[in-house]
Order: structure tokens, then C-alpha cells, then sequence
């Protein structure tokens, strides 16, 4: 089954159930509230979201659509688990890569294999990356890719691809063609989020003004 792209949210409530069934398997299935919980979570997460209610439960029904998520039965109250290793028909441990990948964003085979702990139990590096090669390497699709290592680091990150190419990657690339850039993939990030901040004061502006004018019983500034 080719999967079409995952939006950042569609992983993040995948991801969610996936590390839920192992750290709370006492509430596991889990209620559409203990998902935005987990989905909006500050720590071990990368990026940090602010998703509504209504947002997630759009993710879950997307997922649905794709067999990758279920309802589960035996409760008054709407429950959801994940069916990730059957879709995908992987192992525990490379649903547990993937898991951590969806969660965190990019890591090195160390970091994962530490942040993989309560997931799944590596007994060193060396059996991290044996899965992660046979991720990359699936006939069927990759579901990883090993991204260029940074200056001064010893590992190479990896990330996962359910929501296609990582962007960093493609920025690497548009970074690297002119000779001599010395513009970085973390300095077009900060400058791509202050251009989407800026957007968003000049909309704010752009309200607030036609509020005035209307209140004012002028036509407003085009």
C-alpha cells in the first residue's frame, strides 16, 4: 500500500498513540483529549504544537482513511489506537524508530536509541542502525533517509518520510549550490519564521484598521 504524504499533525497523533501504548498502556486505547494532551506536549517533542481539538480529530480521521488508525471498542467514550505495524507491516523496533523520528524530528542512531528506551530496548548502536538501513532500504517504499551530517558532529541524522523529503534537506540542497554561501539551513529557518511572523502582524494590522474605519463610517485603505 503506497501511502500519500502525512501532514505534521498526522504524524504527530500517529506518533502519539504509538509511544502511548508503551508509557500508559493502562489508559491505552486513548480519548480524543489524552491525544491533543499528547499531541501538545512540551517535552520530547519537536516541533511543539498548539493543535486544537477539532484539528486532531481531523488528523485521526485522515488516518482512519488509511487504515493507519482505528476505534477501539468496549467504552462509552471514543478510543483510538494505532495499526501502524500491520498497514506497514514492520517489526516493533522500526515502529518504534519511526515513533521517536515522528515525535523528536532528525536524530542521530545514539540519540534514538536513548530516546527509543521506553518504546523499545536497543542493546547498542550497531542494532539501531540495522533497522534503520532495512527502513531505508524497504522494497516496498523507505520509510527513512539519512540526512548529511553537520559540521563538528560525529553521526549522521536520520528522518523519517512519511511526510515525503524533510524540508531541512531540500534547504541543504538550495543552500549548497552557490559557490561560497555561507548562509545556513538554521539561518533560512529564522529567517523564513520571522517573514511568517511579520505576515501575520501586517494581517493583524490590516483588521484592526478596517475595524477603526468601519467604526469610523469611512471606506477602508486598499
Amino acid at each position: 500500500m503506497a501511502l500519500p504524504a502525512l501532514s505534521l499533525l498526522e504524524t504527530r497523533v500517529l506518533g502519539v498513540l504509538i509511544e502511548k501504548q508503551h508509557t500508559v498502556p493502562d489508559t491505552y486505547p486513548l480519548s480524543l483529549n489524552s491525544l491533543v494532551s499528547g499531541c501538545n506536549q512540551k517535552s520530547s517533542r519537536d516541533p511543539v504544537l498548539n493543535a486544537s481539538e477539532a484539528e486532531v480529530q481531523v488528523a485521526i480521521d485522515q488516518l482512519k482513511g488509511l487504515s493507519l488508525v482505528m476505534e477501539g471498542s468496549g467504552s462509552r467514550v471514543t478510543r483510538y489506537e494505532h495499526n501502524a505495524n500491520r498497514v506497514l507491516q514492520l517489526p516493533p523496533q522500526s515502529v518504534a524508530l519511526l515513533a521517536v523520528l515522528m515525535l523528536r524530528g532528525p536524530q542521530t542512531p545514539g540519540e534514538l536509541r536513548i530516546n527509543c528506551e521506553r518504546l523499545y530496548k536497543f542493546s547498542d548502536i550497531s542494532s539501531v542502525e540495522v533497522f534503520l538501513n532495512e527502513l531505508r532500504e524497504r522494497a516496498a517504499a523507505p520509510l527513512v533517509v539519512e540526512l548529511p551530517r553537520r559540521p563538528g558532529s560525529r553521526e549522521n541524522r536520520w528522518a523519517h518520510l512519511l511526510s515525503g523529503v524533510p524540508a531541512a534537506e531540500s534547504a541543504t540542497a538550495a543552500v549548497a549550490e552557490p559557490a561560497g554561501s555561507d548562509v545556513s539551513v538554521s539561518e533560512i529557518a529564522v529567517l523564513k519564521a520571522n517573514v511568517a511572523r511579520l505576515e501575520d502582524e501586517v494581517a493583524q494590522l490590516k483588521t484592526a484598521l478596517a475595524k477603526v474605519c468601519a467604526e469610523l463610517g469611512i471606506s477602508g485603505m486598499h
